[in-house]
């Protein structure tokens, strides 16, 4: 399908250029022209300062079932973690499908163009197995789909409890049955099942270095290897989780992974909160990228990630919602800032481009998608549009684009949202799934009731 959109002002890696006009042809961008002053014949015109997509490189679809549910009283992660637990043991494929359905729909009305799903719900109550092994992961590609959004199913390997020495885990509890598979092996069969698709990428994840033991590490790095496919990782969220891995190994769960062949250039670890300055020199000189999750992070009180050192180092930064305290990439950006702001007391750690590339380029290939998050020829045409009328975001775009994406709009001012050239958000509605607060309120309600 050709179309032809015409960008009000555009975001083009370094500045902001007034009337560009793009031609989309079989979902990718043919040509950019600038300085066209008024949208051509038969263009759609969108409205506002477009930016390239935004990638979602780190998302859980279930636990937007939790929002404000767990706002109640103190806790750590871990009594999140009990809460968590409960929701996922009545999700279905039926039930996951609407729900995750209506939450990527979500993500596009953020302008979020694509998702990388951390994806452990493999099975029924009690780890019994569906007649499609796959069902949930299935389910989930089925709701991207219905969604118009991207999806990066990172199909993850959940064998273990917690630590126990250095060739054992221990059992998984009985909620953490419906994750496992029993072994790596047995997980890369299953997996293996999961195919490409159009709008469709597979790549593999790694919960943790507690719910992996460290002799099945490998088998999840060289599935990933033999694929090309991304490899993601929870990394040193928690200090207890570096304590377990002491205990059991001597080393840092960094360290772990680098032993087994996990780290590289294909791998993100996500969080990345509490490292050493040998875990950050192993990350950098391997390449290995890092997701970080603010607006997670700050609400299940984590910590903040060393995401300054991690970058000098060498390590590609990412964005992820993660548990969808809110979803709001504009806001991870932003929060990466001032979260060092708060640290260090000091300003600009980052550049308003540099936080949007995080947003956009490098958060896509993160995911798999390095063909997308730059608005130029070749690149999948997909396009978020923030309104320049709002409250919010009125002011001189012509010479603070980025700054007005990053540091005043927010997901409240997308107002397009382009996939593949195919319009999925038009003036703030989303064209698939236009009753997504009633859609995500009733697939909740089924799941607390």
């Amino acid at each position: 399908m050709q179309v032809t959109y015409w960008l009000e002002h555009a975001w083009l890696d370094t500045h902001v250029e007034p009337g560009v006009a793009v031609e989309v042809d079989a979902g990718r961008i043919t040509s950019v022209v600038t300085d066209v002053p008024a949208p051509p014949r038969g263009a759609t015109a969108l409205r506002g300062l477009t930016l390239p997509g935004l990638a979602n490189a780190h998302s859980h679809a279930f636990h937007r079932a939790l929002r404000s549910t767990v706002q109640v009283g103190s806790g750590t992660f871990w009594t999140w973690r009990d809460v968590m637990y409960g929701v996922s043991a009545r999700l279905t494929p039926e039930s996951y499908h609407a729900l995750a359905r209506a939450v990527y729909a979500e993500m596009a009305l953020a302008g979020i163009t694509a998702v990388g799903e951390f994806h452990y719900l493999h099975h029924g109550p009690g780890g019994t197995p569906y007649d499609d092994p796959n069902a949930m992961g299935d389910a989930l590609i089925a709701a991207a789909a219905d969604a118009g959004i991207r999806i990066t199913l990172l199909d993850t390997a959940y064998l273990a409890s917690g630590l126990i020495d250095k060739r054992r885990g221990a059992a998984p509890n009985k909620h953490q049955l419906r994750f496992s598979d029993g072994t790596a092996q047995a997980w890369a069969e299953r997996a293996s099942l999961l195919k490409d698709g159009e709008h469709t990428r597979i790549g593999a994840a790694i919960h943790s270095v507690r719910a992996v033991p460290a002799a099945q590490l490998s088998t999840v790095a060289e599935w990933a290897e033999a694929r090309q496919a991304p490899l993601h990782v929870h990394l040193s969220e928690q200090t207890a989780e570096n304590d377990a891995c002491r205990a059991a190994h001597g080393c840092t769960p960094t360290r772990l992974l680098a032993d087994h062949g996990v780290l590289g250039p294909r791998t993100t670890g996500v969080h990345n909160t509490h490292l050493t300055a040998g875990d950050i020199s192993l990350i950098g000189t391997t390449a290995t990228g890092t997701c970080m999750c603010p607006t997670t992070e700050r609400d299940l009180a984590d910590g903040i990630g060393p995401a300054v050192q991690l970058q000098h180092a060498g390590s590609p930064l990412s964005l992820g919602s993660d548990s969808h305290a809110v979803i709001d990439i504009l806001e991870e950006s932003r929060a990466m800032e001032l979260n060092e702001r708060l640290r260090t007391r000091t300003r600009g750690h980052w550049t308003a481009a540099a936080l949007l590339r995080a947003a956009t380029a490098d958060g896509h290939a993160a995911i798999g998608w390095g063909d997308a998050g730059t608005i130029e020829p070749g690149a999948l045409a997909d396009l978020t549009t923030i309104a320049l009328d709002t409250v919010r975001t009125a002011g001189p775009v012509s010479r603070l684009g980025a700054e007005t994406a990053v540091f005043a709009a927010s997901a409240a001012d997308v107002r397009h949202t382009v996939v593949g050239g195919r319009q999925i958000v038009r003036d703030g509605v989303h064209t698939l799934v236009p009753d997504v607060p009633q859609a995500l309120a009733r697939s909740i309600a089924t799941l607390h009731a």
